[in-house]
């Protein structure tokens, strides 16, 4: 003979399984799922893992008056920044190349960097450049990237600008 549940016993099953879900979303455990340019679909908690090891601080307000000479000042204190020693060797690698004028693994890299999506301070068109950060084990561009601002600001994006943190160059 088989054994009927009862409707109430299935229904908080299922409630507390969708509790569940929710709760490990909301812990940043799923992460979500992008796709990138070739179409593949990546989990950005894996690729931002490096970025998430640390979470990030805001930067400290800008003050009314100037900073000394030499202290670094954030290009957008509403900004979350990132220390450039914490960023992944790659981006180091490409941080370096940046500095040395290049040469750079891709033709893209150094092309100008639109900011559609508003996510950097509102400068004129042309201000915002974009280089690829190479990504172990992908056979494309990958999704993390570094863009530098006319004035020498750096910012990292491990996740194709859906997120930005300002490099830090004092750490």
């Amino acid at each position: 003979m088989t054994r009927r549940k009862s409707p109430l016993v299935v229904v908080a099953v299922l409630i507390l399984a969708v509790l569940g879900g929710i709760g490990y979303l909301l812990a940043g455990k799923g992460g979500s799922s992008h796709s990138n340019a070739s179409g593949a679909s990546t989990t950005a908690a894996a690729n931002s893992s490096a970025a998430k090891s640390q979470a990030p601080k805001p930067s400290p307000p800008a003050g009314r008056t100037p900073a000394p000479s030499g202290t670094w000042v954030p290009a957008d204190p509403a900004l979350a920044d990132v220390c450039r020693t914490k960023l992944p060797s790659q981006a180091q690698d490409t941080l370096g190349l940046i500095a040395k004028g290049g040469p750079y693994p891709y033709n893209r890299d150094g092309i100008v960097f639109e900011n559609r999506e508003s996510r950097l301070p509102k400068k004129s068109d042309g201000y915002y450049h974009e280089y690829t950060v190479v990504t172990p084990g992908s056979n494309d561009r990958g999704t993390r990237r570094v863009v530098t601002g006319g004035a020498g600001e750096q910012f990292w994006s491990p996740d194709h600008y859906a997120t930005f943190q300002e490099i830090d160059p004092r750490c």
